[in-house]
């Protein structure tokens, strides 16, 4: 049996906001680009720079219930914010309205993780530390209380709070 891996970690700036749209079957996608950037020196000590530019599709999880992906992107990514994505390669063709064929390569997200932290990005409100802003397609993000109730994974941000009275 013949192993594979079609596996993608980014880490990136958005630039710009995201693009989300409920499908015909009432699912939901967010789609963005991700820039990802790098330098070197030149043969003759100059440095130089070159950015790419991905393109993330980020699908809501039609299992379980909870918010999924594109939600989540919706609710809190705005141009400028770094985000760490993990994702699969996805090629895909079509025809334009002139019957030419184009072709694009996509990155479909399963993870995507806010980096920006507070203040962070061009959005400013960003609110959330890396571990906190985690959120996987594979599973629902909204975890219930004891009593059934809303939880602390309902309100990321009360957990964020600059003035509590821990001694460290």
């Amino acid at each position: 049996m013949s192993r594979s891996l079609n596996k993608v970690i980014l880490i990136g700036n958005l630039g710009q906001d995201p693009e989300v749209r409920s499908t015909s079957g009432g699912g939901r996608v967010a789609n963005f680009s991700l820039a990802t950037s790098r330098q070197w020196s030149g043969q003759g000590g100059d440095k130089q720079e070159k950015t790419e530019w991905h393109r993330i599709v980020a699908w809501n999880n039609t299992k379980g219930s909870g918010t999924g992906l594109a939600d989540v992107v919706e609710k809190y990514v705005k141009k400028g914010d770094k985000l760490y994505v993990e994702g699969r390669i996805e090629y895909r063709s079509w025809q334009d309205k002139d019957g030419q064929t184009r072709y694009t390569t996509e990155v479909i997200a399963s993870e995507i993780i806010m980096l920006s932290g507070k203040g962070g990005g061009a959005g400013g409100e960003g609110g959330f530390s890396p571990a906190k802003a985690a959120v996987s397609s594979a599973s629902p993000a909204k975890k219930e209380g004891k009593d059934g109730k809303e939880g602390f994974d309902d309100f990321p941000e009360a957990l964020d709070s600059e003035d509590d009275d821990l001694p460290f």
